[in-house]
């Protein structure tokens, strides 16, 4: 959020303005909030547009087009003010991604999840259609996904189904892409228009894809009215039934009702008690801005206060912002303040205020509790019995980790006691979900059985014959495994996708890197994407839908052990020879910074990148260094003397990141406040050996000379 300039308004109607959220050709939208606290985003007409009688007419019909509508599906009028002076709309303040945004950062809806948008779509559309209206720009950016259901914003260019457009000769009146073929041509658009833009954007919501594409706008458009829509991503039974929404007839569009009815369970079927926007990493992320947003609403009022003496932003979404429903697109949302400021006061602790605390989250320590240069007292542990390995876990409150005599084990996060344990010869296991652990449980048996795990008592959910070898990472839908023709010379040839809810294969391609190890791939999944760094230095992302390779990068290092990648908000970090950011769906590199150290078989180059927020913490050689993950460029360089012993990326947690050090002949780890780069303290266990770490819940844990401990973090 921008501050109020000059020529901005103070009040508008019951609205104290706080700040400016965005602006457009039409005009600016501003955060308000009224005398109960309550916020809203106030759209006003730009004071050089107000007497410019196509522009008001515009602005007007906006107002009036919004308050018509009384759907619960769509953002509701709070106040407007269009007579003389300057016009303006107040709306709904919505707190939660966009669809698009949702998309990028979640990958696909699933079928079952694409089948619940598209009927809570259609039906709101039919409620715009009810009232006269036709939208005339509905697209993923201008859905919000709350709590309650996705909501259709930004009346902008809605107008009377019986009008015709007020959008000059050649001008684009729609997003490319989106609009229908009659939009395009600028003839009249009626309800089907609408009709069109929903079959484009559920086509977008199961595939992750745009059906109409093209290098440039003029390319898009005419794909939209000559061309047909690639759907061969999206599944066979979506495809069905949004294939006739994208007819570039009208009259052969289904009405909303129709769309509503064929994507709605069958008449018998037993009620879904939650539906896809509150389930999982979807749930959580809109509840934590909803959650932050309602934090706005407790403030007491600032009108009569002086002016702050120091003035700064405190971020009150930790990423992604809150969408606004008058046009404020996917802007983050701001609050300005300063010393003595009860606003501030409410949220100054960003860490408390905004990220909500888990059951199982340990207390930080402040000031008076850890002395500078000494290592404080462990959470728990040294608990002894665990394998020195290159992995360790957190799911949920448990941590698991491989013990000795061929077990896995599962110890309390809060205090170190072990839960369960399990059979498991290889080292390798991954969550779908916080309640599910799969790994393989059998790699004798030809058949290779993954197993499934009740995560909370260990006991075995299901088991599969899936010729499985080694597991390298899952989402909320798969489990990714490698396989190989002959088992016993430890090298895989094959690349798979087990589907968790069917239990059914989804897809199964060759990958075959030279001198390959089972054991030498690390890999992380996100938005669609399954990025494998293996031994060698390839680089390779699947589609985690079809199995096909996206994209890859030869030779990324040299080194015999492989790296982990880093996956956020659509892009994708590792290390190697380069430390570098490429765009997930594309490959196409964002940037890169090739190493100062000296790249070796057995050490050198840059490691496996942490990403915690913006910023970006990666060890090239024997130096630590925070970097703002949209350019690389450097915050700060910490020296570790000489390193090397760590395979995995740096932890952070809290106000500290942590990296592996070698001093004295003695590995060991070493704390670093996140944002100065300043030592704070080193803990060793032993005399070395492999150290492998991952911060969670507040905590550090060790596994290191066959122990695992937690540390706490300040």
């Amino acid at each position: 959020m921008n501050l109020l300039g000059s020529g901005d308004p103070i009040r508008l109607g019951p609205y104290r303005l706080l700040g400016v959220l965005g602006e457009g050709g039409m005009g600016k939208v501003y955060l308000g909030r009224d005398s109960s606290g309550r916020a809203a985003a106030v759209k006003v007409l730009r004071p050089e547009l107000a007497h410019d009688e196509h522009m008001s007419q515009r602005f007007v019909r906006e107002a009036q087009a919004a308050q018509a509508v009384t759907s619960t599906g769509v953002a509701r009028v709070l106040g407007a003010w269009t007579e003389g002076g300057r016009p303006w709309i107040a709306t709904e303040f919505l707190a939660g991604p966009t669809l698009d945004d949702a998309i990028e950062e979640q990958g696909p809806f699933d079928e079952l999840g694409v089948a619940e948008l598209a009927c809570d779509l259609a039906r709101t559309l039919q409620d715009i259609h009810a009232a006269g209206l036709v939208h005339r720009d509905l697209k993923p950016s201008n859905i919000v996904m709350t709590s309650s259901g996705p909501r259709i914003i930004d009346f902008g260019i809605a107008r009377p189904e019986h009008g015709l457009t007020l959008t000059s000769t050649g001008q684009i009146p729609v997003t490319p892409g989106y609009g229908a073929p009659e939009q395009v041509m600028g003839q009249r658009v009626g309800p089907p228009g609408d009709v069109f833009s929903l079959g484009a954007v559920l086509a977008y919501a199961a595939s992750g894809e745009r059906a109409y594409q093209g290098g440039h706008v003029a390319a898009v458009q005419y794909a939209v009215v000559h061309g047909q829509p690639e759907l061969s991503e999206v599944p066979d039974s979506i495809r069905a039934l949004i294939g006739p929404c994208l007819v570039k007839d009208p009259a052969q569009r289904p009405l909303p009702q129709q769309i509503a009815t064929a994507f709605a369970p069958p008449p018998g079927s037993k009620a879904k008690a939650k539906r896809v926007w509150q389930l999982g990493s979807l749930a959580a992320e809109i509840k934590r801005r909803e959650a932050a947003a309602k934090q706005l609403t407790t403030f007491p009022a600032v009108d009569d206060r002086p002016a702050p003496s120091r003035r700064r932003f405190i971020t009150a979404l930790a990423a992604g912002g809150t969408v606004l429903a008058a046009g404020g697109g996917g802007a983050a949302w701001w609050l300005l303040s300063g010393d003595g400021d009860p606003v501030r006061e409410a949220i100054a602790d960003e860490k408390e205020a905004v990220v909500a605390r888990k059951p199982w989250d340990a207390k930080r320590l402040t000031d008076s509790q850890y002395e500078k240069g000494t290592a404080p007292p462990p959470l728990w542990g040294p608990v002894e019995g665990v394998n020195d390995s290159s992995r360790v876990w957190a799911v949920h409150d448990l941590v698991i980790v491989p013990e000795r005599l061929g077990m896995m084990g599962a110890y309390s996060m809060t205090d170190g006691s072990r839960k369960w344990g399990v059979e498991c010869p290889r080292t390798f296991c991954a969550a779908p979900s916080d309640d599910l652990i799969v790994f393989v449980g059998n790699e004798v048996n030809p058949e290779g059985e993954l197993v499934a795990l009740d995560r909370a008592t260990g006991k075995t959910k299901w088991k599969a014959s899936a010729g499985a070898l080694e597991i390298i990472g899952a989402d909320s839908e798969s489990v990714y495994f490698t396989s190989s023709r002959n088992r016993s010379s430890g090298y895989f040839d094959r690349l798979h996708a087990f589907d968790v809810a069917s239990r059914t294969m989804r897809w199964s391609v060759p990958f075959r890197t030279e001198d390959v190890s089972v054991d030498g791939l690390g890999a992380a999944v996100g938005s669609g994407r399954l990025v494998v760094f293996a031994v060698g230095g390839k680089v390779t992302a699947f589609d985690t839908r079809t199995g096909k390779v996206a994209w890859d990068l030869p030779e990324q290092t040299k080194a015999v052990d492989s790296m982990l990648p880093a996956i956020s908000e659509g892009i994708v970090y590792f290390g190697g020879k380069t430390l570098t950011a490429r765009e997930l769906k594309s490959g196409k590199e964002v940037w890169s910074l090739p190493a100062k150290s000296e790249v070796t078989k057995l050490s050198g180059g840059w490691g496996p990148p942490a990403i915690d927020g913006d910023a970006l913490y990666a060890v090239d050689g024997d130096v630590l260094s925070r970097r703002d993950k949209r350019d690389g460029k450097t915050d700060w360089t910490f020296s570790l003397g000489v390193s090397g012993s760590l395979l995995g990326p740096p932890a952070v947690q809290g106000d500290t990141v942590w990296a592996g050090q070698m001093k004295n002949h003695s590995t060991g780890v070493v704390a670093v406040h996140k944002d100065t780069g300043e030592q704070a303290w080193r803990y060793a266990r032993g005399d070395g050996g492999l150290l492998t770490m991952v911060g969670t819940g507040n905590r550090v844990i060790l596994v290191q000379d066959g122990t695992v401990t937690a540390m706490p973090v300040f």
